[in-house]
């Protein structure tokens, strides 16, 4: 016997040590604490874990997020709340956005960022589970209706132009609530019996159970990716579609008027600036829908996969990684802010010198808002806009 035991010695002895190397053996289910494992969700139960450092830099990614979202988004509500000017019917919207973002973050982040730099499994029992998740489908609910809602507003503008109804401080209000309400709705049911909340395959976040395949589940996340996803990216596409359709069109007529008044442009300087306040926030609108897909996609299509394809293909990693993902959407409203609006830098600059924000030399825009939504000369000007 000892000279066996001495030969199984030697022999681990010669083996290579690799720090980033697991044994099989070392599953989900057995990295999970005990308390966990009663709403561990079988498919779990036999993956192979990620590497503990795998959590750490998780929870690295998740502080960066969080500090840029929280930050940010504060800052955008402050402006808006501080320049009378601002307040707009379409501020309004923007401002709803900064606040489905900024809740989305603090409702969030701080237990993500617990969890994964005290070695990833979660911390908070199947409660605060499930209020987790229910917080991000609803503040995630939130930020794709605003952003709906904002698209209209930017078609109604720009392309019926005169024939348009302004955005009022009373329908945009409506926008809101709606939305909100809508929102609720669709997040509330999962706790209700439609769908269900689980954790994620890292242990350390909850979101929609993108895993079960029984009829219920499949049923719920077919509906959510179908009303809360692909319908209203299609209304935002076909929302920019009409507007650049528009504003080709429009410059098209203007190019040939000119040609036979033989002139070089048919605008003042005046409809000049207000085409390009309108343009700019077309194309910042744009932008966001844009990121926001990108951020989004990933994680629907996961779900899909895992409910309606092949489940063997969700690991810990293909699920983590869309939950982290969608939540840098937080993070680019603010930064797309304060780079393509002159007047959101102005304040910017007044309110936080310390930022070294460049501004334009242009006439102080804190004293006339760039996003105002009205059936006056500015919404003539938007249906002559310029790309």
């Amino acid at each position: 016997m000892a000279f066996s035991n001495s030969n199984v010695t030697a022999m681990a002895q010669q083996q290579p040590y690799n720090p980033w190397s697991l044994p099989d053996s070392f599953t989900i289910y057995n990295f999970a604490p005990e308390e966990i494992r009663s709403f561990l969700h079988p498919h779990w139960h036999n993956q192979k874990a990620p590497h503990p450092m795998m959590y750490y830099f998780f929870g690295l990614l998740y502080t960066v997020i969080g500090v840029v979202a929280i930050s940010g988004n504060w800052m955008v509500l402050r402006i808006l709340g501080s320049f009378p000017s601002l307040r707009t019917p379409a501020n309004m919207l923007v401002m709803n956005l900064a606040v489905s973002d900024f809740l989305l973050m603090i409702t969030l982040i701080p237990e993500c960022v617990y969890n994964f730099f005290t070695g990833g499994p979660w911390q908070f029992g199947d409660l605060g589970c499930q209020i987790h998740a229910f917080c991000g489908a609803l503040c995630g609910y939130s930020q794709i209706m605003t952003l709906v809602f904002i698209s209209y507003d930017r078609y109604n503008v720009i392309v019926k132009g005169f024939n348009a109804a302004p955005l009022t401080f009373s329908k945009a209000i409506m926008f809101i609530t709606f939305g909100w309400v809508w929102a609720l709705g669709w997040s509330v049911s999962p706790l209700v019996g439609w769908g269900y909340y689980a954790m994620d395959g890292m242990l350390g976040t909850c979101s929609f159970d993108g895993v079960t395949p029984d009829m219920n589940n499949k049923t719920h996340i077919l509906s959510c990716f179908t009303v809360m996803f692909v319908i209203p990216v299609m209304i935002i596409i076909c929302c920019y579609y009409f507007i650049v359709r528009a504003v080709f069109h429009h410059e098209d007529e203007l190019r040939q008027q000119a040609k036979k008044m033989n002139v070089t442009s048919l605008r003042s300087n005046s409809d000049q600036q207000a085409v390009s306040a309108e343009i700019r926030i077309a194309k910042v609108a744009i932008i966001n829908v844009t990121l926001w897909i990108m951020a989004w996609s990933p994680f629907a299509v996961v779900c899909m996969l895992g409910t309606w394809g092949d489940v063997s293909r969700i690991t810990p990693l293909v699920c983590e990684l869309p939950v982290i993902l969608s939540k840098t959407s937080c993070a680019y409203n603010p930064i797309i802010y304060a780079l393509s609006h002159p007047k959101y830098r102005e304040c910017l600059k007044e309110l936080y010198p310390w930022l070294c924000i460049v501004v334009e030399t242009k006439k102080s825009s804190k004293h006339g808002g760039d996003n105002q939504s009205t059936g006056s000369t500015k919404t003539e000007a938007s249906a002559t806009t310029q790309a």
